[in-house]
């Protein structure tokens, strides 16, 4: 049976082995019978230019490469802490680099993907934060400093992103309905998936329905499964 599945939020990193447990055993046990993977953003828990180097991210170029060259079709869509993974990297590994918002037939659904930051209008502060950091000209700039510099600029904005959230609303960081049913009309779309705000759930809305991918735990991986019969539901962890 055909299937797709779609992953975000892994915040993968040095300081997490069991995250990198986690997905390692998905690229190699699962991910290999689907037609499709979507990773929707997030997949590093920050990103400093496609000529940062570690173990883990060799690691993670390889497990994506045997993916790919497996024939599996693997797909991303940048996060808020990824969004300067790049052609290199696209290059290394064989999956394509999606925009912001990508609109796929799931098996006969219009379905819309987005990592989901884009659709949290209500934080006004990250979203002006965020038109600025997607400047082409100021990633340009970034990408051209020394990694030691782009490391400690990364690990300042890290810290005051999580003071900035302990100020923040529950409803603010959340996704704005109005807003997110906007955009579902302007694509056509009776489906959408994304993630980014770690609240694991399904929601209906009369015909429609909205998907929420949850963060990765030690002990949770947040998969969801679409297969061809009209199936969509989260994988339970062992």
């Amino acid at each position: 049976m055909k299937r797709t599945y779609f992953i975000s939020d892994l915040h993968l990193s040095e300081n997490q082995p069991q995250l990198a447990a986690l997905f390692f055993d998905f690229m190699q046990n699962l991910a290999p019978n689907a037609e499709r993977v979507y990773i929707l953003g997030d997949l590093f828990d920050f990103w400093i230019g496609d000529d940062e180097q570690s173990p883990l991210i060799e690691q993670v170029k390889n497990a994506i490469k045997q993916l790919t060259t497996s024939g599996v079709a693997c797909y991303f869509i940048h996060g808020n802490r990824d969004f300067l993974i790049g052609k290199g990297f696209a290059q290394q590994t064989g999956l394509q680099l999606l925009p912001d918002y990508q609109c796929i037939d799931l098996y006969g659904k219009p379905t819309l993907l987005c990592h989901g930051d884009t659709l949290c209008i209500d934080d006004v502060k990250y979203q002006q934060f965020r038109h600025k950091v997607h400047q082409p000209w100021l990633q340009w700039l970034f990408c051209r400093l020394p990694l030691t510099v782009r490391l400690k600029i990364a690990q300042k904005i890290r810290t005051q992103s999580k003071r900035n959230k302990q100020q923040k609303s529950v409803e603010i960081m959340d996704v704005n309905l109005p807003f997110t049913r906007q955009i579902m009309q302007r694509f056509n779309a009776v489906l959408l998936i994304h993630g980014h705000t770690h609240r694991e759930a399904i929601h209906q809305y009369g015909d429609k329905k909205r998907i929420v991918l949850g963060d990765w735990r030690p002990n949770y991986a947040s998969i969801l499964t679409a297969t061809e019969n009209g199936e969509i539901y989260f994988l339970k962890s062992p």
